[in-house]
């Protein structure tokens, strides 16, 4: 079947042949490796919902617990044509063309402060970004003309992010958030922007976040004005600073 003959109003996962419906789904369960436990996995995968769920791998984590590789059938389907997902409206320049934007709109060195704030020590995220070798062929901000970037790195408290900002006079600022468990990088992003606004430079900074589990949608609803999650390159992410500067009309603003 064409991908012009598919019904985008009626779709359902892609196995081997079109609308099979077959998902593959991994588990761990708090029980002891053996048959009571595959079938205990088939019981939960069917009240999922799945048809002909099989186990295809069981594997003892030892101290009573198993994880669990599942095959099985998907009869629902969803309208494909429906969905609409908030995300940053700007197309990637590319380095060149943010560097040739700045020269000609903004003509001062644009400066930009990054860090992994909180308790969050993972800068794989910060690095692909600001880093000067970035990141699957993308270079990072320090290489960029037209940029000062700083790095501060992982576990930078919110007050020192925001104290590093106002010293350097920053025009953007940029977090990661990679550790998500309990949702810790909504209380430290909301935190972030709330102390922002209590020092009042919320106007007069470009705020963006990132992160695995970060959406523009999120980061909007917490105060932000661009979220870049999983892929992002540090093209995308300095287009929409130096653009949203000049909208802002941020170009000729006074010191932090």
């Amino acid at each position: 079947m064409s991908t012009n003959q598919i019904d985008l109003t009626k779709i359902k996962p892609y196995g081997d042949t079109m609308n099979d419906g077959i998902v593959q789904l991994c588990f761990t369960l708090p029980v002891p490796c053996g048959d009571e436990a595959k079938e205990a996995a088939k019981r939960l995968a069917a009240k999922m919902g799945l048809e002909e769920p099989a186990v295809s791998h069981a594997q003892d984590l030892g101290v009573g617990y198993t994880m669990f590789v599942m095959y099985g059938k998907c009869s629902h389907t969803i309208d494909f044509t429906t969905i609409e997902v908030p995300k940053v409206e700007v197309t990637s320049f590319g380095k060149e063309g943010v560097e040739e934007y700045i020269a000609e709109n903004i003509k001062r060195k644009v400066v930009i402060v990054g860090a992994c704030t909180g308790t969050d020590a993972h800068t794989v995220g910060i690095d692909a970004i600001m880093n000067m070798k970035g990141y699957n062929h993308h270079y990072g901000l320090e290489r960029y003309e037209g940029v000062d970037a700083y790095n501060l790195g992982s576990q930078v408290p919110n007050e020192e992010f925001i104290a590093k900002a106002i010293e350097l006079n920053a025009d953007v600022l940029l977090v990661s958030q990679v550790v998500t468990q309990k949702d810790v990088h909504i209380q430290n992003l909301t935190n972030l922007v709330e102390l922002i606004e209590a020092e009042g430079i919320r106007d007069k900074v470009v705020l963006i976040c990132g992160g695995p589990r970060v959406s523009h949608e999120l980061a909007t609803e917490l105060g932000y004005d661009a979220g870049f999650g999983a892929g992002s390159y540090a093209d995308d992410v300095g287009t929409f600073a130096v653009t949203e500067i000049v909208k802002r009309g941020l170009v000729d603003r006074e010191k932090l």
